[in-house]
């Protein structure tokens, strides 16, 4: 069903850090770039980092024309055991469509029934893929509100027409594909440096911060970051995802890098135990 998967070489390769409310001072950062194959292996080259500011901007970057292969750093399901529950549609493109139509407060209200019953230490559902990628679960409404990044997202892009191999969908054309793949930089952050090294609140973002990002930053350029990508980036570049305290620069250009390492691989390196309502995160083991 997701058909043969392209050529990786030369294809633009995207990544997008997403908010559920970009404005002009919080952005969907996208990150964009080509991979290429280089005297010491596969790199991807960054070109520039847009900022799109509002959701309307967001649809008319997913719409721009292939090819192109992005990483999206938001959910693109929920969890099997959730859905079964609630009775909600199993099959992934009319479960989008269902959950993306609810309005927030009843889905909110619902994944606080499913906590209030469930023992301390246990609360949340969870998808296959999250424990490994140690994500937030996709349900998790606060703190940070992955449900509503879901809820605001998906549906735009499934409405755009992209391909979603972790969900087994595409669309009836296939001459320019525009691929989807789920990121989640924190999981590649991680692998360098278990400190935190971003904050949204402005008296956070500290030095030490600071320094964490150019530990990330330098990682992924000389290929260290555990991926089989390295970063090429101009020192300009460099310095504003050094400086930029939120992380959102950094973030986008490692779901970049994520989806980059991912489609190199057979399958997009998913689980051959993939569960097509649930997805998978790119560059994720399933043994993780």
């Amino acid at each position: 069903m997701t058909g043969r998967q392209p050529r990786l070489e030369g294809m633009l390769v995207l990544g997008v850090d997403f908010t559920s409310a970009p404005c002009p001072r919080k952005p969907i950062a996208v990150a964009v770039g080509r991979s290429v194959i280089a005297s010491h292996g596969r790199v991807y080259q960054l070109d520039e980092i847009r900022g799109l500011e509002s959701l309307d901007a967001f649809e008319l970057f997913l719409r721009e024309r292939g090819p192109w292969l992005g990483g999206f750093d938001l959910p693109f399901g929920q969890p099997r055991s959730l859905i079964e529950h609630e009775g909600w549609p199993t099959d992934w493109p009319a479960f989008v469509r269902f959950y993306c139509g609810q309005p927030r407060d009843r889905l909110r209200d619902t994944f606080r029934r499913w906590c209030d019953g469930r023992p301390a230490g246990d609360k949340f559902a969870w998808r296959k893929a999250d424990r490994p990628a140690g994500s937030s679960p996709a349900m998790r409404w606060a703190n940070p509100p992955v449900a509503w990044m879901m809820h605001a997202g998906i549906e735009r892009m499934l409405d755009a027409g992209l391909d979603f191999p972790a969900h087994r969908h595409r669309p009836g054309r296939t001459r320019s594909p525009r691929i989807a793949l789920e990121a989640y930089p924190g999981f590649t952050a991680r692998q360098v440096c278990a400190r935190s090294y971003k904050s949204d609140t402005a008296a956070k973002q500290t030095p030490e911060r600071t320094a964490n990002r150019r530990l990330i930053l330098k990682a992924l350029s000389s290929g260290t970051a555990g991926l089989g990508i390295a970063l090429s980036a101009s020192p300009a570049w460099q310095r504003r995802m050094i400086a930029d305290g939120s992380g959102d620069l950094l973030d986008a250009v490692i779901c970049a890098l994520q989806a980059a390492h991912a489609a190199a691989l057979p399958r997009y390196g998913l689980p051959r135990s993939l569960d097509p309502l649930e997805g998978w995160i790119a560059s994720v083991p399933l043994t993780a």
